[in-house]
């Protein structure tokens, strides 16, 4: 199963959504999900952050993460953040969170070296 998700910045914050995980933990995770049939994982990550946010984005570059995951940085164009349970694959999502990159207890191992990268090109100016 291939996994594409969003990392999207807004000033010193993240979008990130609190979700039920298989291992049956409730962590902070970036807006993404598995990479449908005859889906890039460019249009699986557009795709699924506008499921589980309601914003649509764009993709600025995708981050060279060791996550086993797509992880693009990426921008919202339009829409306004939402949370929608008529989808079925959002019924093991809590809340949806714009959380500080500061706020390190939010961070865990999947989502802490992306969150690494992302200081790294903070710190670079993008």
């Amino acid at each position: 199963m291939l996994i594409s998700q969003g990392v999207i910045l807004k000033d010193e914050y993240v979008l990130m959504v609190k979700q039920y995980v298989e291992r049956g933990d409730i962590v902070w995770n970036f807006p993404g999900g598995e990479i449908e049939n005859n889906e890039t994982p460019e249009q699986a990550m557009v795709r699924e952050v506008k499921e589980e946010t309601g914003y649509l984005t764009k993709i600025i570059e995708l981050l060279p993460c060791e996550t086993g995951k797509f992880s693009f940085l990426a921008e919202i164009v339009s829409g306004e953040m939402q949370l929608d349970h008529t989808f079925p694959d959002n019924q093991d999502i809590v809340e949806i969170a714009w959380i500080s990159i500061d706020d390190i207890d939010k961070f865990d191992a999947y989502t802490l070296p992306v969150r690494e990268l992302l200081l790294q090109h903070l710190g670079a100016g993008i």
